[in-house]
């Protein structure tokens, strides 16, 4: 590869690549912190509402420590999913929708977490995985049978001589230093998997887009997708990304392989080494298996719901109605290309059109109307009416509201018969009926038409259990009626 090829390419991924842009951003430092610490770890995807909230109380803590963030949290997300950093998707059955971190925003945040913590030597474990990969692979390739035989014929006399070792007491338990390490670049080749999972599923999505878009520019279905699609074949779990993910399926689904795993961490767990690993490390290793499981488990259902859905979408009218959009649209933008060389786009016309305004929401937020939902689940059944007594419900009604029109009255009374008079004179004139929700009643009439004078003055009333009560209130002098 070329100086200038790889110039080009790495000019497009520093347009393009979300972890480009995440690490050039000018607030960075702050994004891979926030994101890093609610969506890279444990949790993955979080609620709209939840993230927001959560990062907002992070930005808080941030700006006092001289981080420029004049932003809410909103606009942060915002910009960071239009960015690519983020996506968002629709809870299948719900209006909630969700925010993960792409492929490229877990590449980013693994990268600084590299340089946080970098690695001082090179681990004799990894150098050990090297030599059996490329020994796996020699073998794996060589079309010979005596080099296999030959090969096979070592690795047993080799066993059968660790055996008898081993049954000799004649073995060596490695060392805590050399298995602490091990477990390290264990764990750092789990902290690799998040990132995979999300660029497998990315890249079905992107597969998706790409054959239904080619299902609606090739009208001509002979030796396409669209034969394809009618035989049977799964272009999505033919592609590379498919296939590749279909072996890693397997290995999870392999029953034997799961429960010895398993098993194994157990052991691992229960070791004297293990005290030495960070609780973060063992919860990490504990979870492995379980996290795997879920992450491909939900790959696969995107997957088996990308490949029926295609399926539906060929099958039904959806792609006729699609195609007949396209041809309308190319039809329009042909009709468009050869006005323009008689009438240019900015000249006047004598057509009115009246401005319009359309509210955009997310696609995710709209609900369709499902006329089963305001049917009558059961014949509506007449009962039989009882006679109301109003005091009852007046009675009710006072119990939970404070009656101003009553108290409005009694100071229009008062006023009107003594001339200007306080609120407790007032309540003096007209013991209130409600107790202290008649005493806070006459407080809110005063606090709107009354005079405030300086001081307070005491108050007396009877509560509704007929316990007499005493209390100071502000002066305040009503001067008029109340309206």
């Amino acid at each position: 590869m070329s100086a200038l090829h790889t110039a080009l390419a790495a000019e497009r991924l520093w347009v393009e690549s979300p972890a480009w842009v995440l690490l050039r951003a000018r607030n960075a430092p702050a994004a891979i912190a926030l994101l890093g610490q609610h969506l890279g770890g444990e949790v993955r995807r979080r609620s709209v509402p939840e993230l927001f909230e959560l990062i907002e109380e992070d930005l808080v803590e941030l700006r006092a420590h001289g981080f420029e963030l004049p932003r809410p949290a909103r606009g942060y997300c915002d910009d960071w999913r239009q960015d690519g950093v983020l996506v968002r998707r629709p809870v299948e059955g719900t209006r909630e929708e969700t925010y993960e971190l792409s492929d490229g925003a877990l590449v980013a945040i693994r990268f600084v977490l590299d340089l946080m913590e970098p690695r001082s030597v090179v681990t004799e474990s990894r150098l050990g995985t090297i030599l059996a990969r490329v020994r796996e692979l020699s073998l794996a390739t060589d079309p010979s049978a005596a080099t296999r035989l030959a090969a096979l014929s070592a690795e047993r006399d080799r066993i059968d001589a660790e055996i008898a070792r081993v049954r000799s007491g004649d073995f060596d338990v490695l060392d805590a230093d050399r298995a602490v390490e091990r477990a390290r670049d264990v764990l750092a080749l789990a902290d690799e998997l998040p990132a995979d999972f999300a660029r497998v599923r990315g890249e079905l999505e992107r597969l998706n887009r790409a054959l239904r878009a080619r299902l609606v520019d090739d009208v001509d279905s002979r030796g396409t997708v669209l034969d394809d699609i009618f035989r049977g074949v799964d272009h999505l779990a033919e592609s590379e990304a498919g296939r590749s993910f279909d072996g890693f399926f397997g290995l999870i689904l392999d029953a034997e392989r799961v429960t010895a795993f398993e098993d194994d961490v157990d052991d691992l767990l229960a070791r004297p080494f293990a005290d030495r690993l960070t609780a973060s490390q063992a919860r990490t290793l504990r979870r492995l298996l379980p996290g795997l499981q879920d992450a491909s488990g939900e790959i696969h259902d995107v997957m088996t719901t990308f490949s029926r859905s295609l399926r539906r979408f060929v099958q039904t009218d959806e792609l006729a109605e699609h195609r007949e959009v396209q041809r309308r649209l190319r039809a329009a933008q042909r009709e468009a290309a050869e006005l323009a060389h008689t009438v240019q786009p900015f000249a006047r016309t004598r057509l009115e059109l009246d401005l319009t305004s359309v509210p955009f929401e997310s696609v995710g937020a709209l609900a369709l109307h499902n006329p089963a939902d305001h049917r009558t689940a059961s014949d509506v059944e007449v009962s039989a009416h009882e006679q109301v007594d109003w005091e009852e419900l007046v009675q009710a009604a006072r119990d939970s509201e404070i009656d101003l029109v009553e108290l409005r009255a009694h100071v229009n009374d008062a006023v009107g018969r003594l001339g200007a008079l306080t609120v407790a004179e007032v309540l003096a004139e007209h013991p209130p009926t409600q107790g202290l929700a008649g005493v806070v009643g006459m407080l809110v009439l005063a606090d709107e038409h009354a005079t405030a004078l300086d001081g307070a003055e005491p108050v007396s009333w009877t509560a509704p259990t007929g316990v007499a009560r005493r209390g100071t209130v502000p002066r305040r002098l009503f001067t008029a009626a109340v309206p």
